[in-house]
């Protein structure tokens, strides 16, 4: 009983050095200067953060027509389609397919055999990318349309390069 009774008052040392507690550490609040880290590189905002006042548009709150004539900054270089297609990888081919054919593994009738029925090829001989400006499909990867879903987790210009990628899956290169 002595002993139970005399532990209970150890659990919290002074010493910091022996047994460190959180609530006297030091601390930063917000929007103060940071001097434990030297000159604030511990509060540099990560690589890809958007700033305040979003440069970026919001192409939700275009209108439908200014939507289908936004241009592609992005000129269809070796790197920018290489950047593409490691994307169409990633994201795109569960559904639309290595070729976009529309026969990716989740993608159903008529072209595939998945549970996600009326996907649209976007590559080969039905390829209805090629009725579509650039600006529609940057919409559609942004906002997502029917059952695709919003892409906005792929970096704007990343978006770009999967539009150039998907300019090349088929013959028709010429469009913008």
């Amino acid at each position: 009983m002595a002993f139970s009774s005399g532990s209970l008052g150890c659990w919290e040392q002074i010493s910091d050095e022996w047994f460190p507690q959180m609530k006297r550490q030091q601390a930063v609040q917000a929007f103060e200067d940071n001097t434990m880290y030297g000159a604030g590189q511990g509060f540099a905002p990560p690589e890809g953060t958007v700033s305040v006042g979003n440069p970026y548009l919001n192409v939700g709150g275009m209108e439908l027509m200014a939507q289908e004539v936004l241009p592609n900054p992005v000129p269809a270089s070796l790197e920018s389609l290489e950047s593409g297609q490691a994307l169409f990888r990633r994201y795109c081919t569960n559904c639309h397919g290595a070729e976009g054919h529309a026969n990716g593994p989740v993608a159903g009738p008529p072209f595939g055999t998945g549970p996600f029925g009326v996907v649209i090829p976007i590559g080969g001989r039905f390829s209805l990318a090629n009725a579509f400006s650039d600006g529609h499909i940057y919409t559609t990867i942004t906002m997502g349309r029917g059952r695709m879903p919003s892409h906005k987790r792929i970096p704007v210009n990343g978006r770009w390069d999967l539009i150039n990628y998907v300019r090349t899956l088929d013959d028709r290169r010429d469009r913008q």
